[in-house]
């Protein structure tokens, strides 16, 4: 995975951030989601630095190999403010001042804060699979209680951590020929590591509390994306099936808006690769001709 990449620990205030990077061109921040590692853009990676781009690929805080400080009592050492300030230092280190971001999954709330967080940063922000948090939770029916049932699960103190590592290859899914074998081993090793699986229950936990006020407050604050948001969904899995078009609820949030479905599972940049890197090079090409990176 990840030829003629850089991989390493870049150390930033509160963490340690494991970061993959590589190609020359203007860059771009792609953030996975859960239960995954960066490994999960190994199919896409390569096809964005082919098309022309520098891309950086981190650990989350708390996921993978990133490590972050021990949990908070209100959760915010685990919110996405928090991971936000990370991969800020982190493309700073890299010497990258202002840079497309696509975020899957959990790392779409992360992009998504960091664009409201460092407007100045973010040139073009892509969304996949994903509404605002606060989205959510103000949109709660029996449906979406029974499909993402595991939201709250999480949000319970210590029960999950010990459901989850009693029996961790049963508890997460994964196929090492759809996910490609050396994504799944990561993968895998990460699962198994109670101190990982505690952060992403933190993750999770920060999202019902301090990441939900958060998004309260810019709403009420009538904040909203600066930059052009791509917004991307996997067509075999249920969010248009629970909110119909992803696209009309992300009006609220941002002036330019456009995107369409992928014909794929939730884990797009396993499952539809091709298609996914096409999609992020159109969108991100589209700044990349009218002007130089800016380091």
């Amino acid at each position: 995975m990840f030829e003629d990449f850089e991989a390493e620990l870049i150390r930033v205030e509160g963490a340690d951030v494991f970061t993959r990077h590589g190609g020359e061109g203007p860059p771009v921040l792609l953030l996975h989601g859960h239960p995954r590692t960066s490994a999960t853009w190994h199919r896409v990676a390569p096809r964005l630095v082919a098309e022309g781009f520098t891309v950086v690929c981190p650990d989350l805080r708390g996921y993978g190999r990133s490590r972050g400080p021990a949990p908070a009592p209100d959760h915010s050492a685990h919110s996405k403010r928090a991971v936000a300030g990370d991969l800020m230092a982190v493309m700073r280190a890299l010497g990258h001042r202002r840079f497309a971001l696509a975020g899957h999954d959990r790392g779409s709330y992360v992009a998504l804060r960091l664009a409201l967080d460092h407007p100045e940063s973010v040139s073009r922000v892509a969304l996949l699979d994903s509404i605002p948090i606060s989205e959510h939770l103000s949109r709660i029916t029996p449906s979406f209680a029974t499909r993402w049932w595991h939201w709250f699960f999480f949000a319970q103190p210590g029960i999950p951590e010990r459901v989850i590592n009693a029996d961790p290859d049963g508890w997460y899914h994964g196929d090492p020929l759809s996910m490609g074998q050396e994504n799944y081993d990561e993968w895998r090793a990460a699962t198994r590591n109670p101190e990982v699986v505690r952060a992403m229950l933190e993750d999770y936990r920060a999202g019902l509390t301090v990441d939900r006020r958060h998004e309260e407050d810019d709403r009420a604050a009538g904040a909203r994306l600066r930059c052009p948001a791509l917004i991307l969904w996997s067509l075999k899995d249920d969010l248009e099936e629970l909110y119909g078009d992803p696209l009309r609820i992300w009006r609220d949030w941002a002036e330019d808006v456009r995107g369409h479905g992928i014909d794929s599972g939730h884990h797009m940049a396993e499952e539809a690769p091709d298609e996914l890197a096409a999609a992020l090079a159109g969108f991100f090409g589209a700044q990349k001709a009218a002007r130089p990176p800016v380091r």
